[in-house]
């Protein structure tokens, strides 16, 4: 079975169908996949702000994540699982769109970023934790999580205004 047979698959399941087929299931779940990101990527975006040395410089790096941590796993639930949802919706439309394509290009970046973050200068965060501006390795990460959350809020959104 192809990817693109998968997709045809995934659209014609009873849940695909069901949500595209409802007048108000899929704008339920497009408004809370909104708010998800905006909970996730936006409490992000505060520990990238602080990567940067540019906010919470009185706090310590660990201070600010153990905060927003929670908030951000919620959100990333919350858009996980309602994207899951509207992709099972409108598969096809979405395995044909340039710029589906493009949003799952930079979250997959995204994902490395972390990962590279997480298993590199983030292993040595005691030694800088308190530091108002973190060493230029953690500002690059910061500052690279930024411009991808960016790029696939904008890819997201125009592909939505283009299916």
């Amino acid at each position: 079975m192809s990817l693109l047979e998968w997709c045809r698959w995934l659209q014609d399941t009873p849940i695909g169908a069901g949500i595209r087929e409802s007048a108000f299931t899929y704008p339920l779940l497009e408004g809370s996949h909104v708010m998800g990101l905006a909970l996730s990527v936006g409490t992000v975006m505060w520990f990238d702000l602080r990567l940067l040395g540019l906010t919470m410089r009185r706090d310590s790096v660990s201070n600010v994540f153990d905060q927003v941590r929670p908030w951000m796993s919620v959100g990333f639930v919350i858009m996980f699982v309602t994207g899951a949802l509207l992709f099972a919706s409108r598969a096809v439309d979405a395995y044909e769109s340039t710029y589906f394509r493009i949003k799952l290009g930079l979250l997959m970046l995204g994902v490395v970023n972390v990962v590279l973050f997480h298993t590199t200068v983030d292993r040595q965060r005691d030694e800088w934790d308190t530091a108002t501006t973190p060493p230029a390795r953690a500002r690059l990460a910061g500052a690279l999580s930024l411009v991808l959350w960016f790029g696939i809020i904008a890819a997201g959104r125009i592909m939505a205004y283009n299916l």
